[in-house]
């Protein structure tokens, strides 16, 4: 049975082993110290593979844990304004339904409705992507940190048993 790794900065397990980004992190994977990152709260941090109970080929291409979610949303950008419902929720970025029209990059400002006792949460975001599954936002940096989204998200996630990805065999 391997060790359970938890995050240094706020002690959560559930941690994610992410893809090599560095230079500094591509040769520490030399020596089987890969990066890990946190989707409590977003820490990414080294440590060593060695003992970890995971599977070792799997490493999860997202750098946020998804939560499922139905909240309003209403964005605007240049001359398009929409609204939609937010399906999936990360501290990277969201996908929604809307029947307005959008293309990959642009940029919007995003007002996200968590709950009817306080004002909606302003993130800026980019289109990332538009399917049938909807349009996935990728929240930009200063939506990364907003400490609203970040207490929104870990109280979702706190709620659910926790899984962590990895041990679950969730494919990337």
């Amino acid at each position: 049975m391997g060790r359970i790794l938890t995050c240094p900065q706020c002690q959560k397990d559930g941690i994610l082993r992410a893809r090599p980004q560095t230079p500094r992190e591509r040769v520490a994977a030399l020596v089987f110290i890969s990066p890990f990152l946190c989707p409590s709260c977003s820490h990414r941090f080294l440590a060593s593979r060695l003992g970890f109970n995971h599977a070792p080929h799997q490493v999860d291409r997202r750098e946020h844990l998804r939560i499922p979610v139905r909240l309003y949303l209403s964005f605007s950008g240049g001359k398009v304004r929409g609204e939609g419902t937010v399906y999936d929720l990360s501290m990277g970025g969201c996908i929604i339904k809307s029947e307005t029209q959008v293309r990959p990059d642009d940029i919007f400002y995003l007002q996200l409705s968590l709950d009817d006792t306080e004002p909606p949460l302003e993130v800026a975001a980019m289109v990332r992507s538009v399917s049938a599954r909807g349009i996935a936002f990728k929240f930009l940096r200063a939506g990364q940190e907003n400490k609203r989204l970040l207490a929104f998200v870990q109280s979702q996630t706190s709620d659910q048993p926790n899984k962590s990805p990895l041990n679950a065999g969730v494919p990337a």
